[in-house]
Protein backbone atom coordinates (compact mmCIF):
# COMPACT_ATOMS: atom_id res chain seq x y z
CA UNK A 1 0.00 0.00 0.00
CA UNK A 2 1.53 3.32 -0.33
CA UNK A 3 2.76 7.00 -0.14
CA UNK A 4 3.86 10.20 -1.74
CA UNK A 5 7.21 10.10 -3.21
CA UNK A 6 7.95 7.16 -0.91
CA UNK A 7 6.23 4.12 0.59
CA UNK A 8 7.02 2.60 3.66
CA UNK A 9 7.89 -1.29 3.66
CA UNK A 10 5.36 -3.27 5.82
CA UNK A 11 8.49 -5.19 7.07
CA UNK A 12 12.28 -6.00 6.31
CA UNK A 13 13.28 -6.20 2.78
CA UNK A 14 15.35 -7.82 0.98
CA UNK A 15 19.15 -7.46 1.72
CA UNK A 16 19.00 -4.74 -1.10
CA UNK A 17 19.10 -0.91 0.17
CA UNK A 18 18.16 0.33 -2.77
CA UNK A 19 15.31 -1.92 -3.30
CA UNK A 20 13.81 -0.91 -0.18
CA UNK A 21 14.29 2.81 -1.20
CA UNK A 22 12.35 2.21 -4.26
CA UNK A 23 9.91 0.16 -2.54
CA UNK A 24 9.03 3.32 -0.60
CA UNK A 25 8.63 5.19 -3.41
CA UNK A 26 6.78 3.05 -4.93
CA UNK A 27 4.19 2.02 -1.81
CA UNK A 28 4.43 5.47 -0.36
CA UNK A 29 1.75 6.27 -3.04
CA UNK A 30 4.60 8.21 -5.23
CA UNK A 31 3.56 10.89 -3.03
CA UNK A 32 4.37 10.86 -0.64
CA UNK A 33 -5.09 -3.47 -2.52
CA UNK A 34 -16.09 -8.13 -7.93
CA UNK A 35 -17.45 -10.90 -6.32
CA UNK A 36 -20.13 -12.21 -4.78
CA UNK A 37 -21.66 -11.31 -1.45
CA UNK A 38 -20.81 -7.90 -1.44
CA UNK A 39 -22.50 -5.97 1.42
CA UNK A 40 -23.69 -2.48 0.68
CA UNK A 41 -23.91 -0.12 2.43
CA UNK A 42 -22.34 2.32 5.13
CA UNK A 43 -20.38 1.75 8.28
CA UNK A 44 -22.34 -0.17 10.40
CA UNK A 45 -23.91 1.34 13.94
CA UNK A 46 -21.20 2.10 16.21
CA UNK A 47 -18.36 2.47 13.59
CA UNK A 48 -16.33 5.25 14.33
CA UNK A 49 -17.80 8.70 12.68
CA UNK A 50 -17.12 12.39 11.72
CA UNK A 51 -16.02 13.95 14.67
CA UNK A 52 -17.11 16.78 16.68
CA UNK A 53 -15.20 20.33 15.28
CA UNK A 54 -12.52 21.68 16.92
CA UNK A 55 -13.07 24.78 19.32
CA UNK A 56 -12.34 27.74 17.42
CA UNK A 57 -8.15 28.66 18.04
CA UNK A 58 -7.19 30.89 19.98
CA UNK A 59 -7.04 34.59 18.29
CA UNK A 60 -3.89 35.20 16.61
CA UNK A 61 -1.92 38.60 15.17
CA UNK A 62 -2.94 39.25 11.97
CA UNK A 63 0.56 39.37 11.01
CA UNK A 64 2.87 36.97 8.99
CA UNK A 65 5.80 35.19 10.69
CA UNK A 66 9.07 34.82 9.57
CA UNK A 67 10.16 31.14 9.31
CA UNK A 68 12.69 32.05 12.28
CA UNK A 69 9.79 33.11 14.37
CA UNK A 70 7.97 30.24 13.52
CA UNK A 71 10.34 27.91 15.80
CA UNK A 72 9.41 29.12 18.53
CA UNK A 73 5.45 27.91 18.33
CA UNK A 74 3.51 25.61 20.02
CA UNK A 75 -0.53 24.52 18.96
CA UNK A 76 -2.68 24.24 21.74
CA UNK A 77 -4.52 21.04 22.30
CA UNK A 78 -7.50 23.23 21.83
CA UNK A 79 -6.85 23.94 18.11
CA UNK A 80 -6.81 20.01 17.38
CA UNK A 81 -10.51 18.28 17.26
CA UNK A 82 -9.53 15.24 18.90
CA UNK A 83 -7.85 14.75 22.15
CA UNK A 84 -4.01 15.15 22.10
CA UNK A 85 -1.53 17.06 24.38
CA UNK A 86 -1.18 19.64 21.86
CA UNK A 87 2.23 19.98 19.57
CA UNK A 88 5.02 22.07 18.93
CA UNK A 89 7.35 23.21 16.22
CA UNK A 90 10.46 21.28 16.91
CA UNK A 91 13.20 22.94 14.18
CA UNK A 92 12.16 25.39 11.04
CA UNK A 93 14.71 26.24 8.40
CA UNK A 94 14.39 28.80 5.25
CA UNK A 95 15.40 26.33 1.92
CA UNK A 96 16.53 28.74 -0.71
CA UNK A 97 14.73 28.08 -4.41
CA UNK A 98 16.20 25.44 -6.49
CA UNK A 99 15.75 22.45 -8.41
CA UNK A 100 15.91 22.42 -12.51
CA UNK A 101 12.88 23.15 -14.65
CA UNK A 102 10.58 21.81 -14.85
CA UNK A 103 10.77 20.78 -11.13
CA UNK A 104 12.79 23.76 -9.94
CA UNK A 105 10.72 25.26 -6.78
CA UNK A 106 11.07 28.88 -5.06
CA UNK A 107 12.55 29.50 -1.09
CA UNK A 108 10.26 28.18 1.47
CA UNK A 109 10.26 27.79 5.19
CA UNK A 110 10.19 23.65 6.24
CA UNK A 111 9.28 22.84 9.60
CA UNK A 112 9.16 19.55 11.59
CA UNK A 113 6.55 19.38 14.55
CA UNK A 114 5.63 16.58 17.24
CA UNK A 115 1.81 16.10 18.26
CA UNK A 116 1.55 14.96 21.60
CA UNK A 117 -0.11 11.87 22.99
CA UNK A 118 -2.49 11.57 25.30
CA UNK A 119 -1.19 8.35 26.86
CA UNK A 120 2.49 9.09 27.65
CA UNK A 121 3.20 5.60 26.66
CA UNK A 122 1.95 6.62 22.86
CA UNK A 123 4.34 7.45 20.81
CA UNK A 124 4.18 11.78 19.40
CA UNK A 125 3.22 12.36 15.60
CA UNK A 126 5.82 13.80 13.68
CA UNK A 127 4.83 15.82 10.82
CA UNK A 128 6.82 17.87 8.10
CA UNK A 129 5.27 21.09 6.49
CA UNK A 130 7.07 23.16 3.82
CA UNK A 131 5.37 26.79 3.33
CA UNK A 132 6.54 28.52 0.22
CA UNK A 133 7.33 32.39 0.78
CA UNK A 134 5.49 32.88 -2.63
CA UNK A 135 2.39 30.95 -1.28
CA UNK A 136 -0.63 30.13 -3.68
CA UNK A 137 -3.15 30.39 -0.89
CA UNK A 138 -3.60 26.62 -1.27
CA UNK A 139 -2.69 23.20 0.71
CA UNK A 140 -2.34 20.10 0.32
CA UNK A 141 -1.60 17.09 2.51
CA UNK A 142 0.04 13.93 1.53
CA UNK A 143 -1.49 10.28 2.56
CA UNK A 144 1.14 7.87 3.72
CA UNK A 145 1.99 4.10 2.66
CA UNK A 146 1.82 0.75 4.02
CA UNK A 147 2.21 0.68 7.73
CA UNK A 148 3.70 4.06 7.66
CA UNK A 149 6.06 5.16 10.03
CA UNK A 150 7.78 7.68 7.91
CA UNK A 151 6.68 11.25 6.65
CA UNK A 152 6.60 11.21 2.77
CA UNK A 153 8.68 13.21 0.97
CA UNK A 154 6.50 16.53 0.62
CA UNK A 155 8.78 18.03 -1.50
CA UNK A 156 8.48 15.37 -4.21
CA UNK A 157 5.96 14.30 -7.06
CA UNK A 158 2.29 12.61 -6.30
CA UNK A 159 0.74 9.56 -7.12
CA UNK A 160 1.70 9.20 -10.82
CA UNK A 161 2.60 12.53 -10.92
CA UNK A 162 3.52 14.12 -14.44
CA UNK A 163 6.98 14.17 -15.09
CA UNK A 164 6.93 17.47 -17.34
CA UNK A 165 5.46 19.94 -14.75
CA UNK A 166 6.21 21.45 -11.64
CA UNK A 167 5.83 19.33 -7.92
CA UNK A 168 3.39 20.77 -5.86
CA UNK A 169 6.11 22.58 -3.84
CA UNK A 170 7.03 23.98 -7.26
CA UNK A 171 3.23 25.31 -7.70
CA UNK A 172 3.52 27.77 -4.40
CA UNK A 173 1.35 24.86 -2.15
CA UNK A 174 1.76 24.96 1.26
CA UNK A 175 2.57 20.65 1.66
CA UNK A 176 2.14 19.10 5.15
CA UNK A 177 2.10 15.34 6.23
CA UNK A 178 2.61 13.07 9.05
CA UNK A 179 4.07 9.59 10.25
CA UNK A 180 0.48 8.55 11.23
CA UNK A 181 2.05 8.36 15.14
CA UNK A 182 4.78 6.27 15.12
CA UNK A 183 8.48 5.68 13.89
CA UNK A 184 9.09 2.57 11.75
CA UNK A 185 12.74 3.22 12.59
CA UNK A 186 12.32 1.74 16.31
CA UNK A 187 12.09 -2.07 14.85
CA UNK A 188 12.73 -1.78 11.30
CA UNK A 189 11.53 -5.66 11.19
CA UNK A 190 8.52 -5.78 12.93
CA UNK A 191 6.36 -2.68 11.31
CA UNK A 192 3.97 -3.37 13.13
CA UNK A 193 4.85 -3.34 16.52
CA UNK A 194 2.96 0.13 17.40
CA UNK A 195 -0.54 -1.58 17.25
CA UNK A 196 0.18 -2.75 20.56
CA UNK A 197 -0.47 0.60 21.86
CA UNK A 198 -4.05 1.46 21.50
CA UNK A 199 -3.42 5.59 21.13
CA UNK A 200 -1.13 4.51 18.38
CA UNK A 201 -2.77 1.87 16.84
CA UNK A 202 -6.40 4.79 16.15
CA UNK A 203 -3.93 7.10 14.96
CA UNK A 204 -2.53 4.88 12.28
CA UNK A 205 -6.36 3.75 11.54
CA UNK A 206 -7.52 7.55 11.15
CA UNK A 207 -6.99 9.60 13.88
CA UNK A 208 -3.48 11.06 12.77
CA UNK A 209 -4.92 12.67 10.09
CA UNK A 210 -7.06 14.98 11.57
CA UNK A 211 -5.06 15.60 14.36
CA UNK A 212 -1.46 16.52 11.58
CA UNK A 213 -4.42 18.71 9.13
CA UNK A 214 -5.95 20.64 12.05
CA UNK A 215 -2.50 21.20 13.02
CA UNK A 216 -0.69 21.97 9.94
CA UNK A 217 -3.85 24.82 9.10
CA UNK A 218 -2.91 26.34 12.93
CA UNK A 219 0.65 26.77 12.13
CA UNK A 220 -0.34 28.20 7.82
CA UNK A 221 -2.26 30.23 9.86
CA UNK A 222 0.35 31.70 12.02
CA UNK A 223 2.55 32.22 9.08
CA UNK A 224 0.24 33.79 6.69
CA UNK A 225 -1.72 35.40 8.54
CA UNK A 226 -4.78 33.76 6.64
CA UNK A 227 -5.93 30.10 6.09
CA UNK A 228 -5.71 28.33 2.55
CA UNK A 229 -8.54 29.12 0.17
CA UNK A 230 -8.38 25.67 -1.64
CA UNK A 231 -6.89 22.52 0.80
CA UNK A 232 -6.28 19.00 -0.50
CA UNK A 233 -5.76 15.64 -0.10
CA UNK A 234 -3.57 13.39 -2.39
CA UNK A 235 -2.69 9.73 -1.31
CA UNK A 236 -2.31 5.94 -2.89
CA UNK A 237 -2.63 2.64 -1.61
CA UNK A 238 -2.58 3.26 1.83
CA UNK A 239 -2.95 6.83 1.58
CA UNK A 240 -5.48 6.22 -1.06
CA UNK A 241 -7.39 4.97 2.12
CA UNK A 242 -6.83 8.03 3.92
CA UNK A 243 -8.00 10.20 1.23
CA UNK A 244 -11.58 8.25 1.44
CA UNK A 245 -10.70 8.37 5.21
CA UNK A 246 -10.92 12.09 5.21
CA UNK A 247 -13.35 12.13 2.73
CA UNK A 248 -15.67 10.45 4.92
CA UNK A 249 -15.24 11.27 8.45
CA UNK A 250 -14.56 15.16 7.90
CA UNK A 251 -16.09 16.67 4.87
CA UNK A 252 -15.80 19.93 4.77
CA UNK A 253 -12.14 19.90 5.76
CA UNK A 254 -10.76 19.27 2.05
CA UNK A 255 -12.39 20.62 -1.01
CA UNK A 256 -10.86 17.85 -2.97
CA UNK A 257 -9.23 14.61 -3.09
CA UNK A 258 -7.31 11.89 -5.05
CA UNK A 259 -7.40 8.58 -4.14
CA UNK A 260 -5.33 5.95 -6.54
CA UNK A 261 -5.15 2.22 -5.60
CA UNK A 262 -6.63 2.86 -2.56
CA UNK A 263 -6.79 -0.30 -0.02
CA UNK A 264 -9.73 1.51 2.01
CA UNK A 265 -11.09 -1.99 3.46
CA UNK A 266 -7.62 -2.80 5.15
CA UNK A 267 -8.60 -5.35 7.46
CA UNK A 268 -10.35 -7.34 4.81
CA UNK A 269 -7.39 -7.11 2.47
CA UNK A 270 -5.43 -8.06 5.13
CA UNK A 271 -7.65 -11.00 5.87
CA UNK A 272 -7.18 -11.61 1.85
CA UNK A 273 -3.58 -11.55 2.31
CA UNK A 274 -3.81 -14.22 4.71
CA UNK A 275 -5.74 -16.86 2.91
CA UNK A 276 -3.45 -16.40 -0.04
CA UNK A 277 -0.32 -16.47 2.37
CA UNK A 278 -1.60 -19.84 3.34
CA UNK A 279 -2.36 -21.06 -0.47
CA UNK A 280 1.17 -20.47 -1.10
CA UNK A 281 2.96 -21.77 1.97
CA UNK A 282 1.69 -25.33 0.64
CA UNK A 283 3.43 -27.59 -0.32
CA UNK A 284 5.05 -27.14 -3.82
CA UNK A 285 2.49 -24.31 -4.10
CA UNK A 286 5.00 -21.22 -4.13
CA UNK A 287 6.19 -20.23 -7.98
CA UNK A 288 9.72 -19.24 -8.82
CA UNK A 289 10.34 -15.87 -10.47
CA UNK A 290 10.68 -17.67 -14.24
CA UNK A 291 7.10 -19.75 -13.58
CA UNK A 292 5.74 -16.34 -12.76
CA UNK A 293 7.10 -14.86 -16.09
CA UNK A 294 5.52 -18.26 -17.93
CA UNK A 295 2.50 -17.10 -16.45
CA UNK A 296 2.59 -13.60 -17.19
CA UNK A 297 3.31 -14.32 -21.19
CA UNK A 298 0.75 -16.31 -21.37
CA UNK A 299 -2.07 -14.12 -19.94
CA UNK A 300 -0.59 -11.44 -22.68
CA UNK A 301 -0.46 -14.48 -25.39
CA UNK A 302 -4.15 -14.91 -24.62
CA UNK A 303 -5.61 -11.65 -23.67
CA UNK A 304 -3.28 -8.92 -25.21
CA UNK A 305 -5.51 -8.74 -28.29
CA UNK A 306 -8.91 -8.65 -26.73
CA UNK A 307 -8.88 -4.66 -26.73
CA UNK A 308 -8.50 -4.80 -30.97
CA UNK A 309 -4.45 -4.29 -30.21
CA UNK A 310 -1.79 -6.03 -29.81
CA UNK A 311 0.79 -3.80 -27.92
CA UNK A 312 1.37 -5.45 -24.80
CA UNK A 313 -0.92 -4.18 -22.96
CA UNK A 314 -4.33 -5.97 -21.63
CA UNK A 315 -6.75 -3.37 -21.91
CA UNK A 316 -9.83 -5.65 -22.02
CA UNK A 317 -9.19 -7.03 -18.22
CA UNK A 318 -12.79 -8.28 -17.57
CA UNK A 319 -12.65 -9.97 -20.86
CA UNK A 320 -9.17 -11.76 -19.92
CA UNK A 321 -10.93 -12.50 -16.31
CA UNK A 322 -13.32 -14.64 -18.04
CA UNK A 323 -11.62 -16.56 -20.64
CA UNK A 324 -7.94 -17.32 -19.17
CA UNK A 325 -7.36 -20.34 -17.35
CA UNK A 326 -3.95 -21.17 -16.36
CA UNK A 327 -5.12 -24.92 -16.15
CA UNK A 328 -6.02 -24.94 -20.17
CA UNK A 329 -3.93 -22.08 -21.66
CA UNK A 330 -1.02 -22.23 -23.70
CA UNK A 331 2.20 -20.20 -23.53
CA UNK A 332 3.83 -20.41 -27.45
CA UNK A 333 1.62 -23.12 -28.84
CA UNK A 334 2.23 -25.75 -25.71
CA UNK A 335 0.16 -26.21 -22.27
CA UNK A 336 1.37 -23.91 -19.40
CA UNK A 337 0.56 -26.46 -17.09
CA UNK A 338 3.25 -28.75 -16.37
CA UNK A 339 3.00 -32.75 -17.73
CA UNK A 340 0.65 -34.39 -15.49
CA UNK A 341 0.55 -31.69 -13.22
CA UNK A 342 3.99 -32.36 -11.71
CA UNK A 343 6.49 -29.75 -10.97
CA UNK A 344 8.82 -30.54 -14.09
CA UNK A 345 10.34 -27.15 -15.17
CA UNK A 346 10.85 -23.17 -14.85
CA UNK A 347 8.57 -22.47 -18.04
CA UNK A 348 5.26 -24.32 -16.38
CA UNK A 349 2.83 -24.40 -13.59
CA UNK A 350 2.38 -27.53 -11.48
CA UNK A 351 -1.07 -28.19 -10.03
CA UNK A 352 0.07 -27.13 -6.93
CA UNK A 353 1.03 -23.71 -7.96
CA UNK A 354 -1.97 -23.19 -10.44
CA UNK A 355 -4.33 -23.69 -7.27
CA UNK A 356 -2.42 -21.08 -5.70
CA UNK A 357 -2.63 -18.68 -8.24
CA UNK A 358 -6.37 -19.29 -8.40
CA UNK A 359 -6.67 -18.62 -4.48
CA UNK A 360 -5.45 -14.99 -5.56
CA UNK A 361 -7.82 -14.62 -8.42
CA UNK A 362 -11.13 -15.41 -6.02
CA UNK A 363 -12.75 -14.03 -3.05
CA UNK A 364 -12.25 -14.63 0.52
CA UNK A 365 -15.48 -15.02 2.01
CA UNK A 366 -15.64 -14.48 5.99
CA UNK A 367 -17.84 -16.93 7.47
CA UNK A 368 -18.59 -14.92 10.58
CA UNK A 369 -19.86 -10.70 10.96
CA UNK A 370 -17.19 -8.49 10.39
CA UNK A 371 -17.66 -5.05 12.18
CA UNK A 372 -17.55 -3.24 9.68
CA UNK A 373 -20.37 -4.70 7.88
CA UNK A 374 -17.90 -6.62 4.96
CA UNK A 375 -18.49 -10.21 4.06
CA UNK A 376 -15.87 -10.99 1.93
CA UNK A 377 -12.90 -9.22 0.42
CA UNK A 378 -12.31 -10.06 -3.61
CA UNK A 379 -9.40 -11.65 -5.34
CA UNK A 380 -7.02 -9.79 -7.94
CA UNK A 381 -6.87 -9.45 -11.35
CA UNK A 382 -3.70 -11.94 -11.51
CA UNK A 383 -3.57 -13.34 -15.52
CA UNK A 384 -1.50 -10.08 -16.90
CA UNK A 385 -0.11 -9.09 -13.20
CA UNK A 386 3.83 -8.32 -12.88
CA UNK A 387 4.47 -10.37 -9.89
CA UNK A 388 8.47 -10.39 -11.18
CA UNK A 389 10.86 -12.31 -13.29
CA UNK A 390 13.89 -13.17 -13.05
CA UNK A 391 16.58 -10.00 -13.41
CA UNK A 392 20.46 -9.53 -12.91
CA UNK A 393 19.94 -8.93 -9.26
CA UNK A 394 21.80 -5.38 -10.19
CA UNK A 395 20.52 -1.79 -9.79
CA UNK A 396 20.60 -1.66 -13.40
CA UNK A 397 17.89 -3.83 -13.30
CA UNK A 398 16.06 -2.04 -10.11
CA UNK A 399 12.54 -1.84 -11.67
CA UNK A 400 12.19 -5.65 -12.27
CA UNK A 401 13.65 -6.24 -8.98
CA UNK A 402 11.14 -3.69 -7.05
CA UNK A 403 8.18 -5.38 -8.96
CA UNK A 404 9.18 -9.09 -7.78
CA UNK A 405 9.15 -7.19 -3.72
CA UNK A 406 6.06 -5.88 -4.42
CA UNK A 407 4.79 -9.04 -6.27
CA UNK A 408 5.22 -12.32 -4.23
CA UNK A 409 9.24 -11.76 -3.37
CA UNK A 410 11.81 -14.91 -3.32
CA UNK A 411 11.06 -17.05 -0.60
CA UNK A 412 7.73 -18.73 0.17
CA UNK A 413 5.87 -18.01 3.24
CA UNK A 414 6.74 -19.76 6.62
CA UNK A 415 7.20 -19.82 10.23
CA UNK A 416 9.18 -17.40 11.05
CA UNK A 417 8.43 -15.14 8.25
CA UNK A 418 11.33 -14.78 5.91
CA UNK A 419 12.61 -11.32 5.13
CA UNK A 420 12.16 -12.34 1.41
CA UNK A 421 8.56 -13.81 1.98
CA UNK A 422 6.02 -12.08 -0.23
CA UNK A 423 5.61 -8.49 0.78
CA UNK A 424 1.99 -9.66 1.32
CA UNK A 425 3.22 -12.59 3.75
CA UNK A 426 5.05 -10.12 6.12
CA UNK A 427 2.24 -7.84 5.57
CA UNK A 428 -0.10 -10.05 7.06
CA UNK A 429 2.12 -11.88 9.58
CA UNK A 430 2.37 -8.22 11.24
CA UNK A 431 -1.16 -7.79 11.53
CA UNK A 432 -1.80 -11.45 13.00
CA UNK A 433 1.00 -11.05 15.29
CA UNK A 434 0.73 -7.15 16.64
CA UNK A 435 -2.73 -5.93 15.38
CA UNK A 436 -4.93 -8.76 16.20
CA UNK A 437 -3.00 -11.44 18.53
CA UNK A 438 -0.70 -9.08 20.47
CA UNK A 439 1.76 -11.70 20.36
CA UNK A 440 5.24 -11.34 18.48
CA UNK A 441 5.33 -15.01 18.86
CA UNK A 442 2.47 -15.89 17.17
CA UNK A 443 2.48 -18.43 14.06
CA UNK A 444 0.70 -16.39 11.61
CA UNK A 445 -0.04 -19.20 9.26
CA UNK A 446 -2.21 -21.08 11.78
CA UNK A 447 -4.84 -18.18 11.83
CA UNK A 448 -7.43 -19.02 9.33
CA UNK A 449 -8.91 -15.19 7.98
CA UNK A 450 -12.08 -16.79 6.89
CA UNK A 451 -12.67 -18.68 9.82
CA UNK A 452 -10.46 -17.25 12.64
CA UNK A 453 -12.19 -19.27 15.73
CA UNK A 454 -11.12 -17.09 19.33
CA UNK A 455 -9.93 -14.26 17.16
CA UNK A 456 -13.21 -13.93 15.71
CA UNK A 457 -14.05 -11.06 17.90
CA UNK A 458 -10.73 -9.02 17.78
CA UNK A 459 -11.03 -9.29 14.09
CA UNK A 460 -14.62 -7.92 13.79
CA UNK A 461 -13.20 -4.90 16.22
CA UNK A 462 -10.41 -4.05 13.97
CA UNK A 463 -12.12 -4.01 11.49
CA UNK A 464 -14.61 -1.58 12.29
CA UNK A 465 -11.57 0.62 13.12
CA UNK A 466 -9.56 0.00 9.43
CA UNK A 467 -11.98 -0.85 7.01
CA UNK A 468 -13.26 2.94 5.44
CA UNK A 469 -16.25 2.44 3.43
CA UNK A 470 -18.78 4.71 4.09
CA UNK A 471 -20.67 5.02 0.81
CA UNK A 472 -22.96 7.84 1.34
CA UNK A 473 -20.49 10.91 0.77
CA UNK A 474 -23.28 13.42 0.64
CA UNK A 475 -21.62 15.40 3.39
CA UNK A 476 -18.43 16.00 0.65
CA UNK A 477 -20.39 16.54 -2.43
CA UNK A 478 -22.82 19.25 -0.52
CA UNK A 479 -19.43 20.71 1.20
CA UNK A 480 -18.72 21.17 -3.03
CA UNK A 481 -16.03 18.23 -2.81
CA UNK A 482 -14.30 16.64 -5.53
CA UNK A 483 -12.73 12.93 -5.44
CA UNK A 484 -10.70 11.46 -8.45
CA UNK A 485 -10.21 7.54 -8.09
CA UNK A 486 -7.79 5.48 -10.23
CA UNK A 487 -6.21 2.32 -10.01
CA UNK A 488 -4.04 0.11 -12.11
CA UNK A 489 -5.75 -3.24 -13.62
CA UNK A 490 -2.49 -5.17 -13.24
CA UNK A 491 -2.11 -4.17 -9.38
CA UNK A 492 -0.63 -7.32 -7.53
CA UNK A 493 -0.97 -5.80 -3.94
CA UNK A 494 -4.80 -3.82 -3.72
CA UNK A 495 -7.38 -5.03 -6.23
CA UNK A 496 -9.17 -3.14 -8.03
CA UNK A 497 -11.65 -5.09 -7.99
CA UNK A 498 -12.19 -3.61 -3.76
CA UNK A 499 -11.95 0.25 -5.51
CA UNK A 500 -14.79 -1.42 -8.46
CA UNK A 501 -16.63 -2.28 -5.29
CA UNK A 502 -16.39 0.62 -3.59
CA UNK A 503 -17.56 2.88 -6.51
CA UNK A 504 -20.74 0.85 -7.34
CA UNK A 505 -21.74 1.25 -3.99
CA UNK A 506 -21.55 4.90 -3.73
CA UNK A 507 -23.43 4.76 -6.85
CA UNK A 508 -25.72 2.30 -5.76
CA UNK A 509 -26.31 4.68 -2.37
CA UNK A 510 -26.11 7.70 -3.95
CA UNK A 511 -27.68 7.48 -7.45
CA UNK A 512 -25.23 7.83 -10.91
CA UNK A 513 -26.30 11.23 -11.69
CA UNK A 514 -25.50 12.43 -8.60
CA UNK A 515 -21.73 10.79 -8.32
CA UNK A 516 -21.23 11.95 -12.06
CA UNK A 517 -21.29 15.68 -10.20
CA UNK A 518 -18.44 15.17 -7.54
CA UNK A 519 -16.78 11.51 -8.26
CA UNK A 520 -14.83 9.85 -11.20
CA UNK A 521 -12.96 6.82 -11.18
CA UNK A 522 -10.46 5.76 -14.09
CA UNK A 523 -8.94 2.29 -14.45
CA UNK A 524 -5.63 2.27 -16.22
CA UNK A 525 -5.10 -1.16 -18.21
CA UNK A 526 -1.61 -2.41 -17.20
CA UNK A 527 -0.57 -0.21 -13.94
CA UNK A 528 0.48 -1.65 -11.47
CA UNK A 529 1.18 -0.87 -7.83
CA UNK A 530 2.90 2.50 -8.56
CA UNK A 531 5.46 1.13 -10.88
CA UNK A 532 5.09 -1.17 -14.45
CA UNK A 533 7.13 -2.03 -17.56
CA UNK A 534 3.57 -2.25 -18.87
CA UNK A 535 2.39 1.25 -18.76
CA UNK A 536 4.23 3.42 -15.70
CA UNK A 537 1.17 5.85 -15.98
CA UNK A 538 1.54 9.45 -15.14
CA UNK A 539 -1.20 12.00 -15.47
CA UNK A 540 -1.73 15.31 -13.68
CA UNK A 541 -4.36 14.38 -11.46
CA UNK A 542 -4.08 17.59 -9.30
CA UNK A 543 -4.45 20.01 -12.18
CA UNK A 544 -7.69 18.08 -13.51
CA UNK A 545 -8.63 18.35 -9.60
CA UNK A 546 -7.93 21.71 -9.73
CA UNK A 547 -9.78 22.74 -12.85
CA UNK A 548 -13.09 20.87 -11.25
CA UNK A 549 -12.88 22.35 -7.69
CA UNK A 550 -11.46 26.13 -8.70
CA UNK A 551 -13.27 26.45 -12.44
CA UNK A 552 -16.21 23.74 -12.22
CA UNK A 553 -14.99 22.56 -15.28
CA UNK A 554 -15.55 18.75 -15.00
CA UNK A 555 -12.58 16.22 -16.20
CA UNK A 556 -13.12 15.34 -19.63
CA UNK A 557 -10.99 14.00 -22.44
CA UNK A 558 -8.73 13.02 -19.94
CA UNK A 559 -5.32 11.06 -21.11
CA UNK A 560 -2.37 9.00 -19.43
CA UNK A 561 0.77 8.90 -20.33
CA UNK A 562 3.64 5.92 -20.34
CA UNK A 563 7.11 6.78 -18.77
CA UNK A 564 8.61 3.25 -19.21
CA UNK A 565 6.49 0.57 -20.91
CA UNK A 566 6.65 2.15 -24.47
CA UNK A 567 8.05 6.40 -22.76
CA UNK A 568 5.54 8.86 -24.25
CA UNK A 569 2.63 6.33 -25.51
CA UNK A 570 -0.84 7.95 -24.30
CA UNK A 571 -4.08 6.45 -23.47
CA UNK A 572 -7.18 7.45 -23.11
CA UNK A 573 -8.31 7.67 -19.50
CA UNK A 574 -12.08 5.55 -19.23
CA UNK A 575 -14.83 6.59 -16.66
CA UNK A 576 -15.17 3.43 -15.11
CA UNK A 577 -16.31 0.80 -16.53
CA UNK A 578 -15.33 1.58 -19.69
CA UNK A 579 -12.27 0.62 -21.18
CA UNK A 580 -9.71 1.99 -24.09
CA UNK A 581 -10.69 -0.37 -27.17
CA UNK A 582 -8.68 0.44 -30.19
CA UNK A 583 -10.47 2.03 -33.22
CA UNK A 584 -9.22 -0.27 -35.43
CA UNK A 585 -6.01 2.06 -37.37
CA UNK A 586 -3.73 4.60 -36.05
CA UNK A 587 -0.92 4.68 -34.09
CA UNK A 588 -0.71 2.21 -31.52
CA UNK A 589 0.47 4.84 -29.07
CA UNK A 590 -1.58 7.56 -29.12
CA UNK A 591 -4.89 7.89 -27.13
CA UNK A 592 -6.45 9.50 -30.10
CA UNK A 593 -6.56 5.94 -31.80
CA UNK A 594 -8.50 4.18 -29.18
CA UNK A 595 -12.28 4.86 -27.84
CA UNK A 596 -13.80 4.51 -24.37
CA UNK A 597 -16.22 1.58 -24.33
CA UNK A 598 -18.51 -0.28 -21.95
CA UNK A 599 -19.04 -3.68 -23.35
Amino acid sequence: MHRSTSTPSRRAAPAMPWVLALAAAALLGACGGGSSGVTLGAIVPGAPGPQTPAAPPPSVEATPLGCEQMARLSVPASAIALATGGAKVTAATLVPAGGKAPKNYGEHCKLSAEIAPVDPAAPPIKMTLLLPTEWNRKAMMYGGGGYDGTIPGVGGNFSAGPVDVPDPIGRGYAIFASDSGHDAATDPKNPGTFALNEEALRNFSFEALKKTRDAAVFLIRQRYAREPERSYFLGGSSGGREALAVVQKWPTDFDGAIAFYPAFNAAGLDLQFGRITRALARPGAYPSLAKRAALFDASMQACDALDGAKDGVIGNQIACNRRFDPATALLDGRPLRCPGGADTADDCLSDAQIAAFKVIDTPAIFNYPLGSGENQYPGFNVWGAEFGRPGTGTKADETQMLLAYLGLGWSAPAFPMPERAPYLSGFWDQWVRFFVTKDPGFDSLTLDPENPGPWQARIAELTRLQDINQADLSAFAAHGGKLLMAHGTADPLVTPRATDQYFNRVRATMGAERVKSFMRYYQIPGYGHGRSLVFNASWDSLAALENWVEQGMAPSAQTVADTQGVPGRTRPLCDYPAWPRYNGRGDLDLAASFSCVDE
